[in-house]
């Protein structure tokens, strides 16, 4: 098979698509042909974490059908408002223990993630960040923690996080770049983002250009959790990534009515690799206020994993994580 042409996007498509984005419950139902009276749906403007969902993924959405995995994980529903015993609003302690300088997360030894930008271009239910105070992590910030960085030459690898970075403009986005290219003992860039599966477009020449001219080996960890997000858009993206010379990996979350099976993993992992993406994390959803109803526990994730273990090549398993505060680096629950 003749792999897709290396074709960015022209400037401008992904701004507009952003703009033109579903923010309205109702006109995202109304669109899918289903009914938006239900006492399970909460209103997004009545909503302290409201609903942005880009009209390019929700294409991919089934119409007519409720269960659909990828409006789940968007739909704002009157379960978010349930206060369940260990769900807190910042479970993984960045805010009060590792967020000592605005903009800079510091957990694990050698690394620290860069808040680049404080938006996402979709508003996921089930965001482990939905309660982080991005007021207090804003771009004004960013120089004050490179300055950290290049105080600490322990650091030698930067991940771009956020929100989501891709959602800086070109201009800041090569600044930025230029900025972390001067600091010596930072040797590899590492970049997460769900752009590439929710929009896209905004893989174009004026964000690669910048990734082409940095010195960096540059790693980009997407978001997909089901399969249904894959269509001949991400196709494209991804194709234009890796012709550019960037490693292209997935990390995935494991939630509960969306991708909890082992047939939805298998097809998962199966099409990312068939659009040149090597599965790299599934992640136990962390207990974050809010998200209750999409909790998978930690023996239903690992014997899950287990029959995934048994149907794919161990080249295409990803490995089973969840986050622990305090701990040097993630928990991996199983080997891959």
């Amino acid at each position: 098979m003749i792999p897709p042409i290396y074709s960015p996007w022209e400037s401008g498509v992904w701004q507009q698509q952003l703009q033109d984005a579903y923010r309205d419950v109702r006109a995202l139902l109304a669109d899918l042909e289903l009914d938006g009276s239900s006492a399970a749906v909460a209103a997004s403007d009545q909503q302290a974490f409201s609903m942005l969902v880009p009209r390019a993924f929700a294409a991919r959405m089934r119409r007519g059908d409720a269960c659909d995995p990828l409006l789940r994980q968007v739909l704002p529903t009157q379960a978010e408002d349930d206060q369940v015993e260990g769900f807190v609003e910042d479970p993984l302690r960045e805010t009060d223990t590792f967020s000592q300088i605005p903009a800079l997360v510091h957990k694990y030894h050698g690394r620290a993630l860069l808040i680049a930008a404080p938006e996402c271009a979709v508003h996921c239910r089930y965001c482990f960040r939905r309660a982080f105070p991005y007021q207090e992590h804003r771009p004004k910030h960013l120089d004050a923690a490179l300055a950290a960085v290049q105080a600490d030459p322990s650091i030698s690898e930067l991940i771009l996080s956020g929100g989501d970075p891709l959602l800086m403009s070109d201009q800041a986005w090569s600044s930025l770049l230029q900025k972390i290219d001067r600091i010596a003992h930072v040797i590899r860039l590492r970049i997460h983002t769900r752009m590439p599966i929710v929009l896209p477009a905004r893989i174009t020449e004026g964000w690669l250009k910048p990734v082409q001219e940095s010195r960096f080996p540059v790693t980009v960890v997407i978001h997909c959790n089901h399969v249904n997000e894959l269509d001949a858009d991400t196709e494209r993206a991804v194709a234009t990534l890796r012709a550019c010379g960037v490693h292209v990996l997935n990390q995935a979350v494991l939630l509960r009515g969306v991708n909890d099976t082992c047939a939805a993993q298998v097809a998962l992992c199966e099409g990312l690799f068939a659009q040149g993406v090597l599965p790299y994390y599934l992640h136990l959803p962390d207990q974050v206020a809010g998200t209750a109803h999409f909790y998978v526990d930690t023996a239903c994730g690992t014997e899950l994993h287990e029959q995934m273990r048994r149907v794919l090549p161990g080249y295409l398993l990803p490995k089973l994580v969840r986050e622990v505060p305090g701990e040097p680096a993630k928990q991996i629950l199983s080997i891959s």
